[in-house]
């Protein structure tokens, strides 16, 4: 029994581990644009089942209840929570912030494409719209360009980008940013910089127009914030400790019985 019970304080201790390195990297990109927070999800693992449940007994009744113990937890996923962040002013034409559902598209250098929350985007030394980024150069895709010596450059909720070209003295529209929806946004791979990739399990990208079918709009001049709340992940922090405390003191427990039978011989 406590050898049983060393291994699923074990692994409870483990599971808690894990809970908190999620919450301290939460904690760590509350400041980060556009970034979504992510959730451990955790589950029971297999039974040892000493009585199944609706057996019969030796009067041919069938028996209520069973009895079994469980060997402990481990995680089961990692769900990445999705709910908007506020929306901060910045007052760049080029920052642009998401409204609701939809991700950016850009290439990554390689011909692939991958995907952002975060609207924080500049002009190249072509006039190319890119990812700002003091790493690499991230072209958005379907690519624009902005001719040289346009000035009042604005993007519409629809993503209609628009500039007054010389000598025009009224805006002309340039082109449009395309957004993308996923049917399981939460099946996107994760790849740091605040970047997604496509997976089997967030299907494929579904591309269209901001504020249609269920897209949210753009808003430029602005920048999507963090969606974690510090005061929630600091009360999971709190339960998480107090979790793995209690393992532990379960194993303490586990220890100090194993003691007891070692020294029966002594009595």
């Amino acid at each position: 029994m406590a050898i049983r019970a060393l291994h699923s304080a074990a692994t409870g201790m483990e599971a808690n581990q894990f809970n908190l390195d999620t919450i301290a990297n939460n904690l760590a990109n509350a400041g980060t644009t556009a970034f979504k927070r992510t959730q451990a999800n955790f589950e029971d693992l297999f039974y040892e089942n000493l009585k199944i449940p609706g057996l019969q007994d030796s009067n041919g009744q069938i028996t209520p209840l069973g009895s079994s113990v469980g060997l402990g937890t481990r995680l089961s996923s990692t769900a990445i929570d999705f709910r908007p962040g506020n929306m901060v002013e910045t007052g760049k034409p080029l920052d642009v912030a998401i409204t609701g559902n939809g991700f950016f598209q850009l290439d990554d250098g390689t011909g692939q494409i991958i995907y952002s929350r975060a609207g924080t985007f500049t002009q190249n030394s072509d006039g190319a719209i890119v990812m700002a980024s003091a790493d690499r150069g991230r072209f958005l895709q379907p690519q624009i360009t902005i001719p040289p010596g346009a000035t009042s450059i604005s993007i519409s909720g629809t993503g209609e980008v628009s500039a007054i070209i010389p000598p025009q003295t009224e805006a002309t529209q340039i082109d449009t940013i395309q957004t993308v929806t996923f049917i399981n946004s939460e099946g996107l791979l994760r790849l740091g910089e605040n970047l997604y990739a496509e997976t089997l399990a967030s299907g494929t990208p579904i591309p269209g127009n901001p504020g249609t079918d269920g897209r949210g709009s753009l808003k430029s001049g602005f920048l999507e914030a963090s969606n974690v709340e510090p005061v929630r992940e600091l009360i999971e922090l709190i339960k998480t400790q107090r979790n793995f405390e209690i393992n532990s003191q379960v194993v303490q427990a586990a220890d100090q019985a194993l003691q007891l039978i070692a020294n029966l011989r002594r009595f």
